[in-house]
C-alpha cells in the first residue's frame, strides 16, 4: 500500500497544479497575518505616543521589541534575518540554505514585531520568504524531484509577494525575472496560479479596516509630451540614488558586523536609534504607511518630503545592516514617491503643467527598480496598485531609465552582493551545467545486475544472499521487473502474523509471495538529481533503471558521486569504469596538538610493530602527530559504501599503535578504508589529512612487470606530495628491532635528499643501543678520491643533534658502481641499517644497470630506508 501511495505521488502536472493552490492559499493567509499583525501593533505604539512622551515611548518600544524579534531569529531560526529574498534567490539556485516552516513561522512572527516596533522595513520582502518557507515544507511531503520542489518554492515566494502587494501579475514576473529565471510551462502555471490565489485571497481577506494599511485612492494622473525631460532626469536622479542605498546597506552590514555584537543587541540598537531620530520628527513620520500615502496625493509640502526622504533613508541603512527581519520594497516605494513629488512639485512650478501624483507613482516604481534591478516587476507592480493606465508611459520611462543608471553605476544584483556577504556566490554555470543536471541515470548505471527470478523459493533466495554482499535484489520475471526483495523481507518472515505463510517450508515458498511488487524505479532519462532526490526521500542506497518495465540497469549513491568527481575534474571517461572514492569504515581521533602528521599505513602484522616504532621516534623527534591507516581491498564490482566487511582482526592492528602512541604520549588518529585501489586510498588520506611525511614498508622485491617497486609504492613516490620514506626490513629484524639496529650505512651522494636521510638519523637511531654511523661516497677507480665536505657537514649535525662524538664516522670507498660497493660494504663489514636519500626521479628511473635504490633494496639481507623529499604543488 505504502509503494503504491509513492507510486500515485510521482510528479506530474495536475499534483503540481493542486500543489499551487494550497501554496497560493498558505502564502496568502500569511500575508494577510503579517499584514494585520505589524498594523495592529504599529497603531498600538503610534496611539501609545498620545498618552506617553514621544521621546521616551518610541525608543523604549523600539528597543524591547527589536531585541524580541532580533532574539527569535538568532534562537531560532538564523536564516530568517534580513528581508529573506536572497535565502531564497539561494534555495532556488541549488545553494544548502534552510527553507522549512519553522523558518516561514519564526520570520512572520519576527517581522510582525520588527516592523511595529517602527523601524522603517517593509512587510513585502518577509512574506516573500514566509511563501517560499510554506512551500519548502509542503515540498518534503511530496517524493518529487528537485526541480518540481524549486518551482513550488519560487510559486510560493510569488504568492507571497502577490498577496502583500495585491498585484498577481508582479508575482509572476518576480518569479520569472529575479528568483528562477524560467519560462517553461510548468514554471509559469503554477506561478499563476499561486500567485493568482495569493492575490484574490489577500483582496478578500485584507479588508482595509487598520489606519496604518495602505489604500491608494484612485489616481489621477496626467502625462504630456513636454514632461518627458522630467521623467527622465526623475529616472537618473532614481537610478543615483538607488545605487547610493544599495552601496549604503552593504557598508551598513559590514558596519555592524565590526561592533562584535550579537543580533538581538544589534536589532535592539536598530530598534532604539529608530526611535529616537523619529521621536525628534514631526508627529505625521511615525505613521509610514500614511505618510507615503499623503506623498502620493500631493498634499504634502516639498520640504516635508524632502526631509522624510532624508530620515527614510538613514533609518532603512541603520534598520536593515542590523539583519532586522524586514524587506526593502515598503522603503523603496516611499523613497521613491519622496523623490518624484519633490521634481513633480518643482516641474509645476517651471512650466505650470503636471502632477505630483504621477511623479510620486513614477517615482515608486523607478526606485524600486534602481534598487532591486526589476524594472518590469517594477512597473506592473505601481500599476496594479493603482489600475491607472495613463501611468504606464511614465512608469516605463522612469523604471528603465532608473534600472539602467543603478546597473552601471553599481552592477550587479543586490541580493546577490548580500549572498556574498555570507560567503554564498550564485554562479550560473555550476547550478546548471553541473554533472546532476546534465547526466542521466543511463550515463552512469550499471548495465550489470545481479538478479532473481519470481518463481525462485525462499531457500535458494537465502542462499543467493549468503553468497552475495548485496543486502537487495530486483526480482524479474521474462526480463520484466516485477519486484525487490531484501534481506529485511527475509527477516519479516520469521515475525510474521501469517501463520500460513510462516509454518511453511522455506522451499514451498516463493519470492513472489514476500517480494515488494511496487518498487521505487527510475528510467533511463531521469538526470542525476532526479534519482538522488528520491535515494534521499526514501533512504535507499540503489534504484532500478527500468525502459517499459524491462530492467536494463541499476544505479547507486556510489555512482553518482563519482560522476560528479569526474564532472569537476574534467574527466570525460566513462563514470562507471573509474574506481570509486574509498569508504571510512571505522576510525579514531585524538587532540590535533602537533606541529604536522605522519602517515602509517599497516598491513602485515609480523612488521606492523617495527613500522609502528620507527614512525613513533620519527613523531616524537618532530613533534607530529600519528595517522595509522588499514586499507581493505575488494573486488571492482563492489562498492566501498556498501560492502560489509569485517573489521575485527583491523582494529588488533590499529590497537598496536594505540597501545606504543599512549606509552611514547603521541597523539594517534587511526582509521580503516575499504577500497577497489590501495594507492588510491592511500592518497586519498595523505590529501585529507594534510600529511607530512609517509612512512611505508615494502617486502624487497615485486613482479609487477614494468613496476620498480610493485603499483602501491611506485605509485606513492610519484603522486604523493609529501615526504616519502620507504622501508624494506631486514630478514633477520625481530619484532623488537633495537638489537639489530645498532651498525648504521648511510651513502652520501650530495643534493637535498642526502641531507634529507641526515635529518632521519636522529630519531631513528634511538631505536638502538650505542648506534654507530658510517657516512660513506662511492668513486670509481679511475676517479680521483671525492671531496667529503659534505659528509663532514652531516657529522657535525649528526654530533650537535645527537652526541655521539667517535661513533661516526666518514669514510670514501671504491667500487665500480654504487650498487656493488655499498652491497659489499654491507655484507663484510654487517651494517644493520642502510639509509637512502633518493629523488623521485632517482627512485623511479630504470637505468642501463637497474634502478640504484631498489637494487641496494633488494641486494642486502639488512634493513634499508629509502627518503624522498616532500613535492612542491
Amino acid at each position: 500500500m505504502n509503494q503504491r501511495f509513492r507510486t500515485w505521488w510521482q510528479p506530474r502536472r495536475g499534483l503540481a497544479i493542486a500543489e499551487a493552490c494550497i501554496i497560493g492559499l498558505v502564502a496568502a493567509l500569511s500575508a494577510v497575518l503579517l499584514k494585520v499583525g505589524s498594523g495592529w501593533l504599529g497603531t498600538w505604539r503610534v496611539h501609545t505616543t498620545q498618552l506617553l512622551p514621544a521621546w521616551l515611548v518610541l525608543p523604549a518600544i523600539g528597543l524591547v521589541l527589536g531585541f524580541l524579534a532580533g532574539w527569535l531569529v538568532d534562537r531560532l531560526a538564523p536564516e530568517a534575518s534580513g528581508s529573506g529574498i536572497p535565502q531564497v534567490k539561494a534555495s532556488l539556485a541549488n545553494v544548502p540554505v534552510n527553507l522549512s516552516w519553522r523558518v516561514a513561522g519564526v520570520k512572520l512572527l519576527s517581522a510582525i514585531i520588527a516592523i511595529g516596533s517602527g523601524m522603517t522595513l517593509g512587510r513585502q520582502g518577509p512574506t516573500v520568504q514566509v511563501g517560499a518557507g510554506l512551500a519548502a515544507g509542503m515540498s518534503r511531503w511530496v517524493p518529487t524531484s528537485p526541480d518540481h520542489r524549486r518551482q513550488m518554492i519560487a510559486a510560493g515566494a510569488g504568492a507571497g509577494l502577490a498577496a502583500a502587494f495585491n498585484a498577481p501579475i508582479a508575482g509572476v514576473l518576480f518569479i520569472v525575472e529575479e528568483l528562477l529565471q524560467d519560462l517553461s510551462g510548468l514554471t509559469l502555471g503554477t506561478a499563476i496560479i499561486a500567485s493568482f490565489i495569493g492575490g484574490v485571497i489577500s483582496r478578500l481577506l485584507g479588508g482595509g479596516s487598520f489606519d496604518l494599511n495602505l489604500q491608494l485612492v484612485k489616481s489621477s494622473s496626467q502625462f504630456s509630451i513636454p514632461e518627458i525631460p522630467f521623467f527622465i532626469l526623475l529616472g537618473i536622479l532614481a537610478g543615483l540614488f538607488g545605487a547610493l542605498f544599495n552601496r549604503g546597506i552593504i557598508f551598513s552590514i559590514k558596519f555592524y558586523r565590526r561592533l562584535h555584537i550579537s543580533l538581538p543587541l544589534r536589532v535592539a540598537l536598530a530598534g532604539f536609534i529608530s526611535g529616537v531620530v523619529v521621536a525628534m520628527l514631526p508627529p505625521s513620520f511615525r505613521d509610514n504607511t500614511g505618510l507615503r500615502e499623503s506623498l502620493i496625493t500631493g498634499s504634502s509640502h516639498p520640504s516635508v518630503a524632502a526631509i522624510a526622504f532624508a530620515a527614510q533613508f538613514i533609518l532603512t541603512l541603520i534598520a536593515f545592516g542590523s539583519g532586522a527581519p524586514g524587506g526593502l520594497f515598503a522603503p523603496s516605494l516611499i523613497l521613491g514617491s519622496c523623490l518624484g513629488h519633490i521634481i513633480g512639485v518643482s516641474e509645476l512650478y517651471i512650466t505650470g503643467v503636471g502632477s505630483p501624483t504621477t511623479y510620486a507613482l513614477a517615482g515608486m516604481g523607478g526606485f524600486f527598480s534602481a534598487v532591486s534591478k526589476v524594472p518590469i516587476t517594477a512597473i506592473v507592480i505601481v500599476f496594479e496598485m493603482t489600475t491607472d493606465f495613463n501611468l504606464v508611459l511614465p512608469l516605463m520611462i522612469v523604471s528603465v531609465a532608473a534600472y539602467l543608471v543603478a546597473d552601471k553605476v553599481m552592477p550587479g544584483s543586490l541580493y546577490e552582493k548580500l549572498l556574498e556577504l555570507k560567503g554564498i556566490t550564485l554562479t550560473k554555470e555550476v547550478a546548471m551545467e553541473g554533472a546532476l543536471s546534465k547526466l542521466t541515470a543511463k550515463d552512469v548505471m550499471q548495465e550489470r545486475v545481479e538478479t532473481l527470478d519470481a518463481q525462485m523459493s525462499l531457500e535458494e533466495a537465502m542462499q543467493a544472499f549468503a553468497r552475495s554482499h548485496h543486502r537487495g535484489f530486483p526480482v524479474v520475471e521474462d526480463s520484466k521487473l516485477v519486484g525487490i526483495v531484501t534481506q529485511s523481507d527475509l527477516l519479516k518472515i520469521r515475525e510474521s502474523t501469517n501463520h500460513t505463510l510462516r509454518d511453511r517450508h522455506l522451499a514451498d515458498i516463493f519470492l513472489k509471495e514476500i517480494m515488494t511488487s511496487v518498487p521505487m524505479t527510475v528510467t533511463p532519462i531521469h538526470t542525476l538529481s532526479n534519482v538522488l532526490y528520491l535515494l534521499d526521500r526514501h533512504q535507499i542506497s540503489r534504484l532500478p533503471v527500468v525502459d517499459r518495465r524491462k530492467l536494463i540497469g541499476i544505479i547507486t549513491r556510489a555512482d553518482i558521486i563519482r560522476a560528479e568527481a569526474d564532472h569537476l575534474n574534467g574527466e570525460n571517461a566513462t563514470p562507471k569504469l573509474r574506481p570509486e572514492p574509498s569508504y571510512i569504515v571505522y576510525q579514531t581521533r585524538s587532540p590535533s596538538i602537533g606541529r604536522g602528521r605522519l602517515l602509517v599505513p599497516v598491513a602485515n602484522p609480523e612488521t606492523a610493530g617495527v613500522l609502528l616504532q620507527m614512525a613513533a621516534a620519527i613523531a616524537r623527534d618532530r613533534h607530529y602527530e600519528i595517522d595509522c591507516v588499514q586499507v581493505m581491498l575488494i573486488p571492482r564490482h563492489s562498492s566501498p559504501s556498501e560492502t560489509q566487511v569485517r573489521t575485527a582482526k583491523s582494529r588488533r592492528l590499529l590497537r598496536q599503535a594505540e597501545v606504543l602512541a599512549k606509552k611514547w604520549k603521541i597523539p594517534l588518529h587511526t582509521q580503516i578504508r575499504v577500497t577497489h585501489d590501495v594507492a588510491q586510498a592511500i592518497l586519498e588520506t595523505i590529501n585529507e589529512q594534510h600529511i607530512d611525511l609517509i612512512l611505508m614498508g615494502w617486502k624487497g622485491n615485486t613482479s609487477t612487470p614494468g613496476r620498480i617497486f610493485g603499483n602501491v609504492v611506485d605509485t606513492i613516490i610519484r603522486q604523493a606530495t609529501c615526504e616519502v620514506v620507504l622501508v624494506k626490513l631486514g630478514t633477520t629484524q625481530s619484532p623488537i628491532p633495537s638489537p639489530q639496529f645498532n651498525r648504521w650505512l648511510v651513502p652520501m651522494a650530495g643534493g637535498p635528499n642526502s641531507s634529507l636521510a641526515i635529518k632521519l638519523l636522529p630519531a631513528l637511531i634511538t631505536l638502538g643501543n650505542d648506534p654507530k654511523i658510517r657516512l660513506t661516497q662511492v668513486f670509481k677507480p679511475s676517479e680521483l678520491k671525492p671531496d667529503m665536505s659534505i659528509s663532514e657537514q652531516a657529522i657535525r649535525h649528526l654530533m650537535r643533534r645527537c652526541k655521539l662524538s667517535s661513533n661516526v664516522v666518514a669514510l670514501p670507498m671504491q667500487a665500480n658502481s654504487v650498487v656493488e660497493g655499498v652491497i659489499n660494504l654491507v655484507q663484510t663489514e654487517g651494517y644493520d641499517v642502510v639509509v637512502l636519500g633518493a629523488s623521485r626521479e632517482g627512485l623511479l628511473q630504470q637505468a642501463i644497470q637497474g634502478n640504484i635504490p631498489e637494487a641496494i633494496a633488494s641486494g642486502v639481507e639488512s634493513t634499508v630506508i629509502l627518503v624522498r623529499g616532500a613535492i612542491q604543488k
